[in-house]
């Protein structure tokens, strides 16, 4: 297997198409927890591949995400390239392991990617179940999926004109900064009020690098969170993932009609 990541993303996006009988797609989407079923919603599977077969992805290590990559035909006529196979940080695997599915994508021809997670809310309006447009970040991790002397302007990161069109969709929509932190563990409440300090409204453990390296790409980024949970010292409640994966499985039918529906404006 080469040691370049652009190679290997090539290779994988080679497989995709042979395999697929997609010689390119025209959107990625990574589904995070809770966004599962917008698969089923968006239009027609052509083609379900396993994650751990394509060069340079493997099993998901996470509950609540699924091992597939997907082809699907949306309603309107474009292919969207379906990630359900996420590497986290926190797995160990590496920055290049964590952006293989964005760089691949890219490699496959998409212009969009769309980046959803579920994650904790620091606004204490934002109830469990309440999705929420990602306007920018923070990245917490140290580190960065560019290497070397690779300069690329992040001013605009999260699109506007695709906010703006989730918008058309539901005018509700709120908006907000996501902080990625590295993981596994959740944040402390000392932690969860720095980032409100510096900015963040929202707070998990994925997203920040995999933005980076789409922009990086040359991709369109849009991000969605959906809040699982209030974060620590914003609830009394303690925190588990299985309360994500609840909250994520009670929301599911509804973020992923709305995801769904906006997929079909972009």
């Amino acid at each position: 297997m080469t040691n370049d990541p652009f190679e290997l993303a090539q290779q994988a996006a080679d497989y995709i198409a042979e395999h697929t009988g997609v010689p390119s797609h025209d959107i990625a989407l990574v589904l995070g927890s809770g966004w599962g079923e917008a698969a089923e919603l968006i239009g027609e599977t052509t083609a379900t591949l396993s994650a751990a077969d394509i060069p340079g992805f493997s099993a998901p290590a996470v509950q609540g995400h699924v091992g597939t990559i997907r082809s699907v035909l949306t309603t309107d006529g474009k292919r969207a390239l379906v990630l359900g196979a996420r590497t986290h940080y926190y797995e160990g695997k590496g920055v290049r392991a964590v952006v293989h599915g964005v760089r691949t994508a890219a490699a496959a021809g998409a212009k969009v990617m769309v980046l959803t997670n579920g994650c904790g809310g620091l606004n204490p309006d934002w109830q469990p179940g309440t999705p929420v447009l990602i306007s920018d970040h923070l990245n917490l991790t140290a580190t960065s999926p560019l290497e070397g002397a690779t300069f690329v302007d992040l001013t605009d990161l999260y699109s506007s004109r695709l906010r703006d069109v989730a918008r058309s969709v539901d005018p509700t929509l709120d908006e907000g900064v996501y902080a990625q932190f590295t993981g596994p563990h959740y944040e402390t409440p000392a932690e969860v009020r720095y980032a409100k300090t510096i900015g963040a409204d929202l707070v998990g453990m994925s997203t920040a690098l995999e933005a980076i390296a789409a922009r990086h790409a040359g991709m369109e980024v849009f991000g969605i969170s959906l809040v699982t949970n209030l974060a620590a010292g914003i609830s009394p409640v303690a925190l588990s993932h299985q309360e994500v994966l609840e909250a994520g499985q009670a929301a599911g039918p509804r973020i992923s009609k709305l995801l769904a529906e906006i997929i079909n404006r972009i």
